[in-house]
């Protein structure tokens, strides 16, 4: 797979049925091995491993009903209460970031109502904290640790 811009992780990968399958520690199963597939495991790895969050605190492929239209972000972050703190938007590696990427997870964010914002496709990353009183957003120069959200 392609080099990413996210420390390296020991990827648990396997071929299941002549396919590249990577273990997903939050959903506890192997998946299809696609490019934006190993960009969120790199993701995910680094926000456990080197900005602190905690496991259980993360779901991916969560569900939502976007007026009346089923839609599915590709990571939550919750919580202690379980609710929703940081969307997660990831893309391909030769994926560019566009307007259209944030605009996709600001539809997610019309239902979870989220502090952050991030949009990844493992080579940049964009970090949005959402202000709501003055209905604005501040883009972050770095992602934040978890215990700083605290």
């Amino acid at each position: 797979m392609l080099s990413l811009n996210l420390p390296a992780f020991d990827a648990k990968i396997a071929t299941r049925k002549g396919k590249n399958v990577i273990f997903d520690i939050i959903r506890r199963r192997y998946v299809a091995l696609t490019p934006e597939e190993w960009v969120r495991q790199h993701f995910v790895n680094y926000l456990i491993a080197h900005k602190g969050f905690p496991q259980m605190l993360m779901a991916n492929e969560v569900n939502l009903n976007l007026n009346g239209t089923k839609k599915r972000c590709d990571t939550v972050l919750y919580k202690r209460d379980l609710s929703a703190r940081i969307i997660i938007e990831y893309k391909a590696p030769y994926v560019e970031i566009t307007q259209q990427v944030f605009d996709q997870i600001t539809r997610y964010n019309i239902v979870l109502k989220v502090d952050y914002l991030i949009v990844s496709n493992g080579i940049r990353h964009y970090c949005c904290l959402m202000d709501y009183k003055n209905q604005s957003y501040t883009f972050l120069k770095d992602i934040p640790d978890y215990h700083s959200l605290l």
